[in-house]
Order: structure tokens, then C-alpha cells, then sequence
């Protein structure tokens, strides 16, 4: 399993770094789109110069991994999990300390900050309670996930 958390890491990491290096409610609002959470790459924002931190949210099916992460291009910080999905929720485990979370998802389509999809996390103590998504963003398996990424990367 060492491997797969590593290379969960390393990919988001990467891509987040590609991204920075290019420049590149819960009951209200519109209807939640389960579909939209999983295997995707979400931001809070894009990056205004190479020093802006962003945070990163990420969780793929083909492992039940996903990962918090805030950096820029000079610095960054991480914290992989793992997970099970209940329709709009996670229920989260951090395997380093072992502490559990209930994470409520509600994903939609929306236009803000020249985004395609919105998402809104609630009950977890980490990352940011809102991210966006692209169209393009989408994540396969972790053997393509570099593939994927470095695309999100050139656009």
C-alpha cells in the first residue's frame, strides 16, 4: 500500500506544481451531482503570482486514496487518506495519525472564477470548504493520473 500513497503524493503534487508554474451552502443552492466528486482535480483558486498558495482537493476510486494539499510553486504541504463513499459522503481515515472524519460532498455544475464545477466540503478539519473544477480536470486510474494531470498543466 506504501506505493500507491506515494504515488497518489507525488502526482498531485506534480500536477499542483505544473498548474502554479503555467498560471495556470449545504442544504441550499443548486441540486448536489454525486458524479462530480470523485476522480477529479479541484482548487480553491488559481494561483495569482508563484508565491500564492493554493489548496487542492483530490479522491480517486481506482484506490480509495485522496489527498489534502496546499502549496505553491516554492512550497508545499500534503496529507493523504483513505476512504469509503455513501452516496455524498466520505467517511475519511488519515492513516498517520488515525483520526476519522465524516466529510459531507455536494458537487454542481457552475460558472465562477472561469470555472465549470463547484464543490463544497463540510465536517472535515481539512483543506478549504470550497473548491472548483474544470472540465478537462477528470482523473483516471493512478496509472494514468500523471497523463491526466500534466494536461490539466498545458491548458
Amino acid at each position: 500500500m506504501k506505493k500507491p500513497l506515494v504515488t497518489l503524493g507525488l502526482v498531485a503534487a506534480a500536477a499542483l506544481a505544473i498548474k502554479l508554474w503555467t498560471g495556470g451552502g449545504a442544504g441550499d443552492g443548486p441540486a448536489s451531482e454525486p458524479g462530480l466528486v470523485l476522480d477529479r482535480l479541484w482548487l480553491d483558486r488559481l494561483p495569482a503570482s508563484d508565491r500564492d498558495t493554493v489548496n487542492a482537493f483530490a479522491a480517486l476510486t481506482s484506490e480509495p486514496l485522496g489527498i489534502f494539499q496546499s502549496a505553491s510553486q516554492w512550497k508545499a504541504s500534503y496529507e493523504l487518506f483513505r476512504y469509503e463513499s455513501d452516496g455524498a459522503e466520505l467517511r475519511i481515515v488519515f492513516p498517520q495519525t488515525g483520526e476519522k472524519e465524516r466529510v459531507r460532498a455536494r458537487a454542481w455544475t457552475c460558472k465562477e472564477r472561469g470555472m465549470d464545477f463547484c464543490l463544497e466540503l463540510s465536517g472535515s478539519s481539512r483543506g478549504v470548504k470550497r473548491y472548483h473544477s474544470r472540465k478537462g480536470w477528470e482523473i483516471g486510474s493512478l496509472a494514468d493520473a500523471a497523463r491526466t494531470l500534466s494536461r490539466v498543466g498545458s491548458k
